[in-house]
């Protein structure tokens, strides 16, 4: 016959197993139920923060980029509405703000010559690039009559250094373009301030440079001591313009690159937009690539009287055809 204590002792010590297993399952399942929760919480967070980076991302491109395929010709019209309304305008600028330049002087063109548009800015490494390679080209061909130049000043990369030098440096090129009657001055003092141990970096890498130098830069061009001084007197008058025109011209559509937005450095060539990306597609450097997209040899640069074959009417020839 069982012992009545010793069972209920038995049946007591079964109740207390029985309670601390069922007190382990309840503690498992909390902290399976906190880690689905951490689990879901983390993923909310990640959630968000791709988010965030992505709306971050968006803002970071549309502060760095200066136009992009959601530019409206409303937004265009008001750009150039604004442009036209400037106070103090350079009086060699066409209407949109090009400076057009040949053997004839400013706002002259040569019969029957090809335009190539430049549009720079003077913090760009690839618009240096292209001054290097092939603007003693181009100089050569303009003073013999076989291209007009229209150049167009830009400046949406002065943040990019801590003393305003685009705004600076390409107030003192539309002074000199309004104040010194040779164009070839002007020429040389881009290709001073674009020469590989001139040109400033950008951000971290960006040195002050003071208008001293750029004055020096513009006397070594051949712009009168007189002229030099008050382009970088640190008055600037011409800001306003610049800033307007640069507004205006990273909006214009038939700038786009194939990727739906402006960049510098753009080149056209009468009007047309002239892809830089093709000279390496077709095997070839920017000074040949760009005198087989005009209908020139090389060696007739120079030579009056040779025109490149597209005259001034026709489109660049493919070069990678």
């Amino acid at each position: 016959m069982a012992d009545p204590k010793r069972q209920a002792k038995r049946v007591t010590r079964a109740e207390r197993r029985a309670a601390e297993e069922a007190a382990q399952k309840a503690q498992a399942e909390r902290a399976a139920k906190e880690r689905k929760q951490q689990t879901i919480i983390g993923c909310i967070v990640v959630a968000i923060i791709v988010v965030l980076v992505a709306i971050g991302g968006f803002a970071v491109y549309k502060a760095t980029h200066s136009s992009s395929s959601q530019t409206t010709a409303s937004d265009v019209n008001e750009a150039y509405k604004t442009l036209q309304s400037v106070k103090t305008k350079p009086a060699n600028a066409d209407d949109k703000a090009g400076f057009t330049i040949s053997s004839k002087g400013y706002g002259k063109s040569v019969d029957d010559a090809p335009t190539v548009g430049i549009y720079m800015e003077p913090l760009c490494p690839g618009c240096a690039a292209v001054n290097r390679q092939l603007d003693p080209t181009l100089v050569k061909l303009m003073d013999a009559g076989q291209l007009n130049l229209e150049l167009h000043f830009l400046n949406f990369q002065d943040n990019k250094s801590s003393d305003n030098y685009s705004n600076r440096a390409f107030n003192g090129a539309i002074y000199i373009a309004e104040h010194d009657s040779d164009p070839n001055h002007l020429m040389n003092y881009l290709s001073n301030i674009y020469a590989e141990d001139f040109q400033p970096g950008e951000l971290t890498n960006y040195v002050p440079v003071d208008n001293s130098k750029l004055e020096e830069q513009a006397v070594k061009a051949g712009v009168s001591k007189d002229v030099a001084a008050a382009a970088f007197s640190g008055k600037n008058e011409y800001v306003d313009w610049l800033t307007a025109s640069n507004n205006y011209t990273i909006q214009r559509p038939e700038l786009f690159s194939s990727s739906g937005s402006f960049s510098s450095p753009t080149l056209t060539i009468n009007g047309e937009y002239w892809a830089l990306n093709n000279v390496s597609l077709a095997g070839l450097d920017l000074k040949d690539g760009f005198l087989k997209a005009i209908g020139l040899d090389s060696d007739q640069v120079g030579v009056e009287g040779k025109m490149p074959s597209i005259g001034s009417r026709k489109k660049p020839i493919d070069i990678t055809a």
